[in-house]
């Protein structure tokens, strides 16, 4: 019995001791995937959020240092009028590589330039067999990109979300929205002006320019820029009555995603930024100043018989009349001599209505690229007289532009604006002008349209009325005989005006078609008419093909009936 007991109890310890050892094995084992839980948990916490709040290795793309940094909050988009897209910023997935971990470069850089054609297999081959810890791969790829990479199962490639500013329209809007750096920094256009609003990344900032304008204005310009073999040019679209800026170009533009690739020329905001001597077109404020000032009625005549001489100057008409000119017809044959003489009669009050009318400052304008106008260090009568006629001063097109509203909308002063206020009303507290100034400018552009320069801005059903302008471009202290600025400012409708449109060509070359002219009725005004009829239906604008009562009907008739005028199909041949 006692030999039994002795053998069960045997059996009992080596069964116990067996429990614990089986005990201490699970522990073990419990212990070791608990360990392996934490490490890659941690490892899991590293990836997703310590890298999310710290910069990275420091990168070398093209042998320049970069670092890659977080973006917290995606940059606000800039919309236009109607709620359409202008600038916005997405999500995106840029790739890099630890070379290190490559183990045969040739066959990576075959296999990720087969997902991403646009990158050189030579240039990429060479960075992933360089040794480096860290080198990007590319910036910015697609959704189906970064999933065919990662399906590679390539442990040497990683990924780095980055926020991308995009450009929907490309290049249509590339001066107005400017661009950013690849850190997302506003560099130019309403991407510089308000950078700090953007980045703050709340409500889209929204425009006043409309897209479908936008459209219409740059493809016509660009047409009649190629038409006429031209170097570039500049247009734009305001409410005369809010100042707001419904499109605006400037050609040749650039591509928003590679800027540095544009030449400096494409970068460069003609619209704003450029000044210059817009000839015939600027005969619109010496003529309103003399009327303004009652230093002039539509009665007023300027013998234009002779050429006028200042010393070693001398004032000519580029198609003389030789005759007396009343002041309908010193504009509508835009003489230069008529027009000095106007400027005479004003003296120093020439030089202080055109400070009225903005011309002495940069314009208080949104954009961050806006010209000083260039003007005579001192108002001499030569200074007036050249001034008068577009010569001598420079100015920029926005400068133009937003002066000829002032003078059609009744005479009320607006601010050019390209941000669309919360409360656009009629901007009607300082009078520049008076109505009845107003009134006779409307007349004097609505005849240059009807029987004058401007013929070609005319479109059925719709009263438009603007002036010509064609400059000789300054050169080497003189002026180029064939390197023109030709121009053409409409504004529409002329009796009730609502909108001025600006389309400017650069050094046009005449063609067969415009019987060798390149001057401002040629080449831009059908431009401007190409816009409006487009237009127009756009803004609700109904045509009215049964009028026919012209806004000038009275200086139509009033020259008719002049003896010196046989016949008005001879009133405009200027430039």
């Amino acid at each position: 019995m006692t030999q039994q007991h002795d053998a069960r109890e045997e059996a009992t310890a080596r069964q116990s001791e067996s429990l614990n050892d089986a005990r201490l094995r699970l522990c073990l084992i419990a212990l070791f995937f608990c360990l392996a839980f934490i490490i890659v948990a941690g490892r899991l916490v590293d990836l997703t959020l310590l890298q999310d709040k710290q910069s990275i290795e420091t990168a070398t793309i093209d042998d320049e240092e970069v670092r890659i940094t977080p973006q917290s909050s995606l940059r606000a988009s800039i919309i236009d009028r109607n709620g359409e897209l202008i600038a916005t910023t997405l999500k995106m997935a840029s790739v890099y590589a630890d070379t290190r971990l490559v183990t045969d470069s040739k066959k990576l850089a075959q296999k990720i330039v087969q997902i991403i054609p646009q990158l050189s297999q030579e240039a990429l081959e060479k960075k992933l067999s360089s040794g480096k810890k860290f080198v990007w791969i590319t910036r910015n790829i697609s959704p189906r990109q970064k999933y065919l990479i990662n399906a590679l199962g390539e442990p040497a490639l990683s990924f780095q979300e980055e926020n991308r500013r995009i450009y929907p329209n490309n290049n249509l809007t590339a001066h107005i929205a400017g661009y950013t750096d690849i850190d997302g920094k506003g560099i130019s256009g309403i991407e510089k002006a308000f950078n700090a609003a953007l980045s703050a990344g709340e409500e889209p900032l929204q425009l006043t320019i409309d897209l479908r304008l936008q459209h219409i204005l740059h493809r016509e310009l660009e047409n009649a820029i190629a038409h006429f073999e031209a170097i570039g040019g500049t247009g734009m679209i305001m409410d005369v009555n809010t100042g707001e800026m419904l499109a605006m170009v400037s050609l040749p533009d650039f591509d928003p995603y590679h800027p540095g690739k544009a030449k400096p020329e494409a970068r460069f905001n003609r619209a704003t930024l450029g000044v210059y001597e817009l000839g015939s077109t600027m005969k619109l404020f010496p003529i309103a100043a003399a009327l303004e000032e009652k230093k002039a009625t539509m009665a007023t005549s300027y013998d234009a018989t002779e050429p006028l001489r200042y010393g070693r100057f001398t004032i000519s008409d580029y198609h003389a009349k030789k005759r007396v000119l009343t002041l309908p017809e010193v504009f509508i044959h835009s003489s230069n001599i008529g027009t000095a003489k106007v400027a005479l009669s004003l003296g120093k009050d020439m030089p202080a209505f055109y400070e009225r009318m903005g011309f002495f400052e940069p314009l208080s304008f949104e954009l961050p690229e806006r010209g000083r106008p260039l003007l005579p260090e001192n108002w001499r009568d030569i200074n007036i007289v050249t001034a008068s006629f577009g010569h001598g001063m420079a100015i920029t097109p926005l400068h133009l532009t937003r002066a000829t509203a002032i003078l059609v909308n009744g005479g009320h002063m607006v601010n050019a604006t390209i941000v669309k206020s919360k409360d656009p009303k009629p901007q009607k507290k300082d009078i520049a002008v008076s109505e009845e100034t107003s009134l006779a400018i409307r007349k004097l552009l609505d005849l240059v349209v009807v029987s004058g320069t401007g013929s070609k801005a005319a479109v059925d059903g719709y009263a438009v009325g603007g002036k010509t302008g064609t400059a000789e471009k300054n050169s080497h202290g003189g002026y180029a005989e064939k390197n023109l600025l030709s121009s053409f400012i409409g504004v529409y409708p002329i009796a009730n005006p609502r909108y001025v449109v600006l389309a400017i060509i650069d050094e046009p070359k005449p063609q067969s078609d415009t019987f060798g002219y390149a001057t401002g009725g040629w080449t831009a005004a059908p431009v401007v008419a190409k816009v409006i009829e487009q237009m127009a239906p756009l803004y609700g604008i109904a045509p009215d093909f049964d009028s026919t009562q012209p806004l000038s009907k009275d200086l139509f008739v009033y020259l008719k009936e002049k003896p010196e005028v046989k016949s008005l199909a001879t009133l405009g041949t200027d430039h």
